[in-house]
């Protein structure tokens, strides 16, 4: 479903800084991976580049056998909305819509009229838990919430892959815990391809693959036997 070859980033901010060093990758559909790193291993540029919010300036990234290279801008946004749904550490939930308001928002782009935009946004809230909070605003939720409303806005595209920049880094221990639990559900219940970065060894442990990034390269990828199904006794999250 992912396949990189030999990709290479350079930034160049007065001095380049080579972020990315030949990066070989092959993600099959309805893995459960993780990317971990030290802070500066390239880890949320790989991210960025999977998902297609950077470029990359040499080798080759095909996304369902499609060549992902120089795409327009308007181009790139097809494919995200269509194929992509990301969940951030910052939330990036906006401040003045509601809860509902803020998962709608995706549909909003795709040209789903407000009522059925509302509707999808409501279902989605009522699996996760927080029918009753989607007319709060972002500032009356806890992290947790605003994780879960996070994954809400997600998820309501129908992605096949969902890619999590340190979706846990914001929270506490146990609201981590839920969040990745969520998260292993959605894997297990839906078969989506889902691929976390984080640094923590916790929250990769529970994914089933870790690939360990040091320096812009791929320093080894380890298949975890550790990974468990989900503690909640949840049927499916998505009906």
């Amino acid at each position: 479903m992912i396949h990189l070859k030999n990709i290479n980033k350079t930034y160049n901010n007065g001095t380049p800084l080579h972020v990315l060093k030949g990066i070989d990758l092959d993600i099959d559909r309805g893995e459960f991976v993780s990317i971990m790193g030290a802070s500066g291993s390239g880890k949320s540029t790989l991210l960025n580049i999977l998902g297609i919010l950077d470029n990359y300036d040499s080798g080759e990234y095909y996304l369902n056998d499609v060549l992902i290279k120089n795409l327009s801008e308007t181009k790139s946004a097809e494919y995200r909305n269509k194929m992509i749904g990301f969940i951030f550490q910052s939330f990036n939930l906006i401040a003045f819509k509601d809860a509902m308001e803020n998962v709608a928002l995706p549909l909003f782009y795709q040209g789903i009229g407000r009522k059925k935009r509302n509707q999808m946004a409501m279902e989605y809230l009522e699996q996760l838990g927080l029918k009753d909070w989607a007319h709060h605003m972002p500032n009356e939720l806890s992290g947790g919430q605003k994780q879960r409303v996070a994954i809400a806005r997600a998820l309501i595209t129908k992605p096949q892959i969902i890619l999590a920049d340190e979706p846990t880094g914001a929270l506490d221990s146990k609201t981590s815990v839920e969040v990745m639990n969520l998260l292993k559900e959605l894997h297990d219940n839906e078969g989506l391809t889902i691929i976390v970065v984080t640094h923590e060894s916790g929250v990769a442990n529970e994914t089933n693959k870790i690939i360990h990034l040091k320096d812009g390269i791929i320093e080894n990828i380890e298949n975890n036997m550790n990974h468990h199904a989900s503690i909640f006794g949840v049927n499916s999250i998505m009906k």
